[in-house]
């Protein structure tokens, strides 16, 4: 009889052992919401924040209306229906407002016609533990800056090596022949007679051309282009100013063909132009 009860009592303390050596597994964590997602001998990767901008504004409204009737000078003829039509311009389909958004301008004078577009890409990366959205747009601009045949901002190409002084002027020989006579009255000193030095002509229009831009959001370029002449069509130039700011991307193009041919539209005013529009846009984002 005593055998029988010491063997019944046996398995009830091992299934109370049982019990306390669970228990004390349970708290062996880290304490309350402690959850499985956490791996065993490793860390979770380090995931970055979400980019500044969550969303993006209406492009046809966040452009200033003063600036586009300064960049777009409207037909006399024109009603005021249309003047406000014209104003308010159009903003391009798009399947996804806060991700890829645009708005087109035009104005037709007997002067010229002239094209303005503005456009809005908010980044956004898939995979924040490689690359954050910051980066991600970094790596778009990059490759538009690319495709636009411009040097990433901070590279440096060598110089051509400068001659050494050996080098920098012919040596003298016993065998030249002795210097010309000072040039007669009347002719500028140090040039042929009757052959001025030519000069440039002031009316040349002056070309800027196209290169990256300092000083307009997180990193910027411009690029300039004129149209080839033609017999019967005028030159136009296009400007197109594209910047990033954080995680979004900001294209600016603003276009002027003059009427009569033969007429070339200024490089410095187009660019000072769509240079301003653009520096008001970083302002707007800035907000």
């Amino acid at each position: 009889m005593q055998r029988k009860a010491v063997r019944q009592v046996l398995p009830g303390i091992a299934m109370l052992s049982t019990l306390v050596a669970g228990l004390a597994g349970c708290s062996s964590g880290s304490g309350v919401g402690t959850t499985s997602d956490a791996k065993a001998g490793g860390n979770a990767g380090t995931v970055a924040q979400p980019g500044k901008y969550r969303s993006l504004p209406s492009p046809c409204k966040a452009v200033d209306g003063k600036r586009v009737r300064t960049m777009l000078p409207a037909a006399e003829e024109l009603t005021d229906q249309q003047r406000d039509q014209l104003y308010a311009g159009a903003a391009d389909a798009s399947y996804d407002g806060d991700r890829n958004v645009g708005c087109r301008w035009s104005a037709q004078t007997p002067e010229g016609t002239r094209l303005l577009s503005v456009g809005f890409e908010r980044v956004v990366s898939y995979d924040r533990t490689a690359a954050s959205d910051d980066d991600k747009a970094k790596q778009v601009y990059v490759r538009r800056l690319t495709d636009a045949h411009l040097p990433f901002p901070g590279v440096v190409t060598s110089p051509s090596p400068s001659p050494s002084p050996s080098s920098s002027a012919p040596a003298a020989t016993p065998s030249a022949p002795p210097a010309s006579p000072p040039a007669a009255s009347g002719s500028p000193s140090g040039s042929p007679s009757g052959s001025p030095s030519p000069s440039p002509s002031p009316s040349a229009p002056v070309e800027l051309g196209s290169r990256v831009l300092q000083g307009l959001g997180d990193d910027s370029y411009l690029e300039d282009k004129l149209s080839a002449a033609g017999a019967t069509a005028a030159q136009s130039r296009t400007v197109r100013i594209v910047f990033r700011t954080s995680n979004v991307i900001v294209t600016v193009e603003y276009s002027v063909q003059p009427s009569l041919p033969g007429t070339v539209p200024s490089s410095g005013e187009t660019q000072d132009r769509t240079r301003q529009l653009a520096q008001a846009l970083v302002d707007r984002f800035d907000e």
